[in-house]
């Protein structure tokens, strides 16, 4: 009896019984509720097919989409003070950064890289919004620093993309302090010479919004990108008013002068790569490689033979 009910039963079930499904196969668009093969989403770099709302895409995700095939080299980055403060809320600080790390796969908020973007050589810095929201703490700030120093020594563009709910409360005035250090650290690009491109993604707010997300020579956002210091629903409850439609979106901002351009996630690397070659003063980009010419194989000269006597000619009359 036990042979049958440890070894035969469990067998016969797992023959009939029905598979389960993974659970992130398949992902809801939050803007109009279609549901998403997961391959399929990735290979639209997270951009819904059926609405075109654009997802949350993590920096290393965006950095293999940007760079020359994919390649880049992960820039160091300092580590800070684990727990400056001592803070802790619902958790300790330190065991919400062992969750996130978990759950990312990631060391911190951002991720600093450099290769090259259409035959360019840039430095790229990305937030990742699903790190405690890409809250900006000391760690943020070194990456920016060393972006920047990374950038002045090798005399390369930045370029940094923006997702951030602000600072960190678990840093408090520490988290505060990065605005003015990551200001400064604009400054050394602007004092070198060299251009520091933003785009600025879906959500981008607070002390983030407050400083280098805003310092950027040039301001590009992702469609329908929220980009603001304190939220609609803040301002609504604090001025007693209905907002326009549209309110602190990519769209808004854009007529209203914050931002120079507003571009789909798709077409953003070409612009990304024509805006850096005309600043550098290159010549245009291509599309692709040619490939090279190929000379004709030489054809070698046959050596000239006497032409054979007419036999009829050589016969006497």
């Amino acid at each position: 009896m036990n042979w049958i009910s440890n070894y035969v039963r469990p067998r016969i079930n797992s023959l009939f019984s029905r598979r389960e499904v993974p659970e992130n196969l398949w992902t809801k668009c939050p803007e109009c509720g279609t549901m998403l093969f997961h391959r399929e989403l990735s290979d639209n770099l997270n951009v819904c097919t059926n609405c075109d709302h654009h997802l949350a895409i993590t920096p290393r995700e965006r950095f293999r989409s940007m760079f020359d095939g994919g390649a880049f080299v992960e820039v160091k980055v300092p580590e800070p003070v684990a727990d400056p403060l001592q803070f802790r809320d619902q958790k300790k600080y330190p065991d919400r950064m062992k969750s996130a790390q978990k759950s990312t796969g990631e060391k911190e908020a951002m991720l600093v890289a450099e290769g090259e973007m259409g035959r360019t050589p840039v430095i790229a810095a990305a937030q990742d919004f699903s790190f405690m929201g890409g809250s900006m703490g000391m760690y943020v700030g070194n990456a920016i620093i060393a972006a920047a120093e990374r950038a002045v020594k090798l005399k390369r563009p930045l370029i940094l993309f923006s997702a951030a709910g602000g600072a960190r409360m678990q840093e408090g005035i520490l988290s505060l302090m990065q605005m003015p250090r990551t200001t400064v650290a604009v400054e050394m690009l602007r004092e070198a010479g060299l251009p520091y491109i933003v785009v600025l993604t879906h959500p981008t707010t607070g002390g983030v919004t407050a400083s280098y997300a805003m310092l950027g020579d040039i301001q590009i956002a992702e469609p329908n990108a929220l980009i603001c210091f304190a939220g609609p629903r803040v301002i609504e409850q604090t001025i007693r008013e209905k907002l326009p439609e549209g309110f602190q979106r990519a769209e808004y901002l854009l007529e209203h002068g914050m931002l120079d351009r507003v571009t789909h996630r798709k077409n953003m690397r070409d612009e990304l790569v024509s805006i850096l070659r005309m600043l550098g003063g290159l010549p245009a980009p291509t599309k692709a490689d040619l490939p090279a010419p190929v000379d004709p194989p030489a054809i070698e000269a046959q050596p000239e033979t006497a032409p054979e006597p007419d036999a009829q000619a050589s016969k006497p009359a």
